[in-house]
């Protein structure tokens, strides 16, 4: 298939992009390479993507409406994947005007795209829409009307979004909340990073709610192998939502310790209490994606950490 990722130079955009090439679809990657963090790693990110014949890449702010026009306008897409938006809980309190831009304007000209040439969606959403519910698990039953963050109701808006383009424009959309997701070249503002370099520098860690959050770490392959399984089957129906992640939540506590071992270095841990914008516990019902795509996520915590620890340690000596 010719399938348009935006957000490919992105950590969950890089890895689907790679995946779909090496099974030979043709990738069309668009991404703003903004600086939001680090971009030479977004760089580094694209350059295992270029040597493929089957991919292009383009350089574009999906906020760009002519410009999302013109791609749409030239490039007959078989699917969409829209992974890009302006990410991060907490950059969202002191930035929100950005999160307008990309995750509502930049929304919207994909959904334009794709309802003028009529072509299925599937975008990323969030764990974070969950917000101050505490029945757990997350299950897609539950109401989502309590966003702790600009950032959640930026992405709950993209779940009404699509809702009614779909009911109005006659095709499908289905958005993925994603749980947690880490590994290899992932974002450097998230904390897998964060921890490990504090740790290795000998520097404390900052541990929120006293390291008492659970959270459903998902692994990068995990999500890659369950974003291919909605690409590649129909959809069921016009509008779909999905929670992706381990269905297996871990305290941070935990997370931290495996992190440890595969270091080789202990923490200095810095004890904080609950901050704004963050939630006690997420865990991921993913019922409905086995049902329907036979998905099964099969990386425990321990492998993928020790994955991301090996590629972390070999990245920057590098």
């Amino acid at each position: 298939m010719k399938i348009l990722v935006t957000g490919a130079a992105g950590f969950i955009g890089a890895a689907l992009s790679l995946s779909l090439l090496e099974r030979g679809d043709e990738v069309i990657g668009v991404d703003n390479l903004n600086d939001y963090y680090d971009v030479s790693l977004k760089h580094a990110r694209l350059a295992r993507l270029t040597p493929f014949e089957n991919f292009k890449f383009v350089q574009l702010n999906i906020a760009d409406r002519e410009a999302i026009e013109q791609l749409f306008a030239s490039e007959k897409f078989e699917r969409v994947v829209n992974l890009a938006a302006q990410a991060g809980v907490r950059y969202s309190i002191t930035n929100p005007h950005v999160y307008a831009e990309s995750n509502l304007i930049g929304f919207l000209n994909v959904l334009e795209g794709c309802r003028q040439n009529q072509i299925d969606l599937i975008y990323a959403s969030s764990s974070s829409v969950y917000g101050a519910n505490t029945k757990l698990p997350f299950s897609t039953d539950d109401k989502v009307d309590n966003p702790v963050s600009l950032y959640a109701a930026t992405k709950k808006s993209n779940e009404l979004m699509a809702h009614s383009y779909s009911h109005l424009y006659d095709f499908s959309t289905t958005g993925l909340r994603f749980f947690t997701v880490y590994g290899e070249w992932g974002r450097p503002d998230m904390s897998p990073f964060i921890f490990a370099r504090q740790i290795l520098a000998g520097k404390p860690i900052d541990l929120f709610n006293y390291g008492k959050h659970s959270r459903d770490f998902t692994y990068i392959d995990d999500i890659v192998e369950g974003i291919l399984r909605v690409i590649d089957k129909p959809a069921k129906s016009h509008y779909q939502i999905y929670n992706i992640g381990n269905s297996q939540p871990e305290q941070l506590l935990t997370f931290v310790e495996t992190l440890e071992k595969h270091l080789g270095k202990m923490a200095i841990k810095n004890l904080l209490p609950m901050q704004a914008g963050d939630v006690q516990d997420t865990y991921a019902d993913v019922s409905d994606l086995m049902r329907d795509f036979d998905y099964l996520p099969k990386t425990s915590l321990d492998v993928g950490i020790e994955n991301f620890v090996k590629w972390y340690k070999t990245f920057y000596e590098n």
